[in-house]
């Protein structure tokens, strides 16, 4: 039976919302009125409301924010030869290009022209580069959607733990691997990700050592990026972005 204080509570939040957007598109007639007053009646003026960026803060997406500005950060301690990244955020790559000779991989190769930078295609279940060939490697915020469709692969109840095994088997002794995913209450949201136990990350990377941790929190807003935090905290985690430094000894 529906619980009729929680229907009393969604018809609040609609009014409440209604409400707010009005306001908002008010004073958004208002300014538009004083700024044509301004601009005189030569001026032409089309209008493209945009009603939600007036806010007190700049607002984020906490995941992508934060873990390209931790793995920049580690590139930028290791300075590496050369760094191959495998269908992270294309923001990464773009920025690091300009410190690090980049090789950018993607199932779906992106149309990007930079200077110490190429662009190719790879699949992530079957590489293409020799085994204990890569210095420093990434590959960030990828391996949760591999076999569940969203991005045109094929389906494949085991495409993320494949695609494990093959950044291990690819990264060079004393190389260094940037791995980064969900992690918390482990589970799978078809066909969007998974999100991962931290253990299940460890036992699946057996071959590595993994040198840091860090993690960006559901409580973002307060800490920022944590590293090396107390395990019971990575373990409470609904939606937590775990970041994975691992090394082959």
């Amino acid at each position: 039976m529906t619980d009729p204080l929680n229907w009393l509570r969604k018809i609040r939040r609609f009014f409440r919302a209604e409400q707010a957007w009005k306001k908002k598109y008010e004073d958004y007639k208002k300014q538009l009125e004083d700024f044509k007053k301004l601009a005189g009646p030569d001026v032409e003026i089309s209008e493209l409301a945009c009603l939600d960026d007036n806010t007190g803060t700049t607002p984020i997406e906490p995941h992508y924010t934060y873990h390209p500005a931790w793995a920049a950060r580690v590139l930028a301690q290791t300075r590496p030869s050369k760094h191959i990244d495998i269908s992270s955020t294309t923001n990464f790559s773009n920025i690091a290009s300009a410190f690090v000779p980049f090789e950018f991989y993607d199932y779906r190769p992106a149309n990007i022209h930079l200077s110490n930078y190429t662009s190719g295609r790879a699949d992530l279940t079957n590489l293409h580069f020799e085994t204990g060939s890569v210095e420093s490697l990434s590959c960030m915020h990828t391996v949760e959607h591999i076999g569940l469709g969203r991005y045109g692969d094929p389906i494949d109840i085991n495409g993320d733990y494949k695609a494990m095994k093959e950044l291990e088997r690819v990264l060079k002794p004393g190389g260094a691997l940037l791995f980064v995913v969900p992690v918390g209450n482990p589970r799978i949201e078809f066909n969007a990700h998974r999100v991962y136990a931290y253990d299940t990350i460890i036992n699946n990377f057996s071959g590595l050592v993994l040198k840091e941790f860090s993690l960006i929190p559901d409580d973002f807003e307060r800490t920022g990026y944590i590293t090396n935090p107390p395990r019971e905290l990575i373990d409470k985690q609904h939606w937590g972005c775990g970041c994975f430094w691992f090394t082959k000894l």
